[in-house]
């Protein structure tokens, strides 16, 4: 009898390895491209790494739209529409009609609405009175909409406790979910859990993959494991020059030219950073 339980035993574990192990190939093969919605609506250029510096989302059609595009427009006389759908914009201290203009696109089942009204809910913004729950609330449904933000969010919040009940598997859950869709912050949060329970290797892969988007942190992760010995020289090499080519990609040809970021051949810009 224990002997059969011993093998039981032994063929559950074994399935149970092969399960993890077929779910980890999978967060490591999947998302390694940015998604469609972090591309500008206009000019459909990826935005540049962090979004929130390079980028606004106006709440009349929750569409992100990159500085290059808003600035273009303003150039043309267009400050108090929206560039996207040219619907008026309320004033900055107008916060009765911003939230009525997120609750309006709420109401129609848009993700990105949903996952901002939960924002407002979390920080107490636009007049709402704090609601932690119903911001938790918020974010799920977001997320079972395709929310990739909504994810991120509720990664953050379990994982770390903050505001709710610490639940650090929950948190990976929703951080797995963004970074198998591309979604560069939940990507690096995968590798600092990795890298705080000691797995070197598995953190770089994921930084890796971060830093080839364009996320300037994992990029920094890399380099402090390469002084440190835990990243080989081609391990940084391969994600700096990675994360050059995404952060070129995100550079229209007027700025590539004022911007220069002066990379040469792989072999002298990988040389250079190597003697710091």
């Amino acid at each position: 009898m224990s002997s059969g339980t011993n093998l039981a035993s032994d063929k559950t574990e074994s399935v149970d390895q092969a399960e993890r192990s077929f779910y980890y190939h999978l967060l490591m093969t999947s998302g390694h491209e940015r998604p469609e919605g972090d591309a500008c609506p206009i000019c459909f250029d990826l935005i540049e790494l962090p979004m929130n510096e390079h980028s606004k989302v106006n709440a009349c059609c929750m569409k992100r739209m990159c500085n290059g595009c808003i600035l273009a427009a303003q150039r043309r006389g267009m400050n108090e529409r929206c560039p996207f759908c040219r619907t008026p914009l309320p004033d900055d201290d107008d916060d009765a009609s911003e939230l009525a203009m997120i609750q309006k696109r709420v109401n129609k089942g848009d993700a990105e609405a949903i996952a901002d009204l939960a924002h407002q809910y979390f920080d107490g913004d636009l007049g709402l009175q704090k609601d932690v729950p119903r911001a938790i609330e918020l974010w799920t449904e977001a997320a079972e909409l395709g929310s990739l933000d909504a994810h991120h969010e509720l990664g953050d919040r379990y994982y770390f406790g903050d505001g709710i009940e610490e639940d650090k598997k929950k948190g990976i859950y929703h951080w797995v979910q963004a970074a198998m869709l591309g979604e560069s912050e939940s990507r690096h949060r995968l590798g600092e859990v990795e890298y705080d329970i000691g797995n070197y290797q598995r953190a770089v892969q994921h930084w890796m993959i971060s830093a080839k988007m364009g996320d300037e942190d994992s990029l920094n992760e890399i380099k402090d494991m390469f002084k440190d010995g835990l990243a080989t020289k081609a391990q940084y090499a391969e994600a700096l020059l990675g994360y050059r080519d995404a952060v070129e990609g995100t550079k229209r040809p007027s700025e590539r030219k004022r911007k220069d970021l002066d990379f040469k051949d792989s072999a002298s810009v990988t040389d250079g950073y190597f003697d710091n």
